[in-house]
């Protein structure tokens, strides 16, 4: 698939190169000023990239490796990466018949119908998951990789939000198979419970973000305290989602080039990393609505439109985060969570 500065097949400028149509506000000019430069970035990475990959079916993971991957993955590299860094791809090589023997069981009724209600809210704004018709249309196949995920894992089934995690998958990898192994090794290894039906991790992931802003940004935390903000209102759908469908699509991909090697982490810095942009807003909101209308605005904000920039300052900006004492955090935030449900 095309990088996203690409034109579609049909050289409508209207649709990028992952086939997601611009919004009528969509602000042209701020985007070619950002693609002019980052433009030259894709083909200096892109250059020291083919060393690593090119030719080659496995890739080791190294401290060079996570560096690269911090600085993305060329568009044409993501799909071998992401399995490779993932674990999804050694995972498929252990049981290779696995998908296709899941395609022909059944799903209960329950599962079906949640699965299919969300097939058709999903991307409605891509030409690839709008047209229920089209024979090269992905409706399908995201219908068979939830099925198939939900009969691997009858703990979960299905759960809103997965559906925009597998349809980014079948997006970028182009393969039924395996983007299903990449959505159960994300769920299973790298964001375990993210997804259980009581949402429970989910939860305390968002009381882990409130002591992350109270450790990290002390006089923000007790701003956003006194106007009354509950950290239960802020990124459900950022984890749920792992923010695709909520930030520009080729940001969420270097989000996930990143994650797919890291791990939770890095879910983690980008939300910390939205708040920390708006600081200077947000301690100047005067009350609870002020307050929640900024939290609005974070996703369409210029700073998440140039990826490069944001991807830096995630790890910059947002200082050391030791996973040691993040662990420590939420499971103190879990706790929390379950003596109040």
């Amino acid at each position: 698939m095309a990088d996203q500065h690409d034109m579609d097949s049909n050289g409508d400028s209207k649709i990028d190169g992952y086939g997601f149509e611009r919004k009528e506000d969509f602000d042209e000019q701020s985007y070619e000023a950002f693609m002019s430069t980052y433009f030259m970035v894709l083909a200096r990475r892109a250059a020291r990239w083919r060393p690593l990959v090119v030719g080659k079916e496995r890739v080791s993971k190294s401290r060079k490796l996570k560096r690269f991957c911090r600085k993305g993955i060329p568009g044409e590299h993501r799909p071998l990466v992401w399995m490779e860094v993932s674990g999804a791809g050694e995972r498929m090589k252990e049981e290779p018949g696995l998908y296709r023997q899941l395609l022909t069981q059944k799903l209960d009724g329950t599962a079906t119908e949640s699965i299919m209600l969300d097939i058709h809210r999903t991307f409605p704004e891509n030409i690839y998951f709008a047209n229920t018709i089209d024979p090269s249309g992905l409706q399908k196949p995201l219908t068979n990789v939830l099925k198939a995920f939900a009969l691997n894992n009858p703990h979960i089934g299905y759960c809103q939000g997965l559906n925009f995690v597998a349809g980014m998958m079948l997006l970028i990898l182009r393969s039924e198979e395996k983007a299903f192994w990449l959505l159960d090794t994300v769920t299973r290894q790298l964001l375990p419970d993210y997804y259980a039906s009581d949402m429970l991790a989910v939860k305390a992931e968002q009381e882990l973000l409130g002591d992350v802003v109270r450790w990290k940004l002390p006089d923000l935390y007790a701003h956003l305290d006194q106007v009354g903000l509950h950290w239960s209102l802020v990124g459900m759908k950022w984890f749920i989602c792992l923010y695709a469908d909520v930030l520009p699509v080729e940001t969420v991909l270097r989000i996930w080039d990143s994650l797919f090697f890291e791990g939770s982490k890095i879910v983690m810095r980008v939300a910390l990393t939205l708040i920390a942009k708006k600081k200077t807003e947000l301690m100047e909101a005067k009350d609870f609505t002020a307050t929640v209308e900024i939290l609005k605005k974070l996703e369409s904000d210029p700073v998440v439109l140039n990826c490069h920039t944001f991807m830096e300052s995630i790890f910059k900006e947002t200082g050391s985060l030791p996973r040691a004492k993040l662990r420590k955090m939420r499971e103190t935030c879990m706790r929390r969570v379950v003596a109040d449900s």
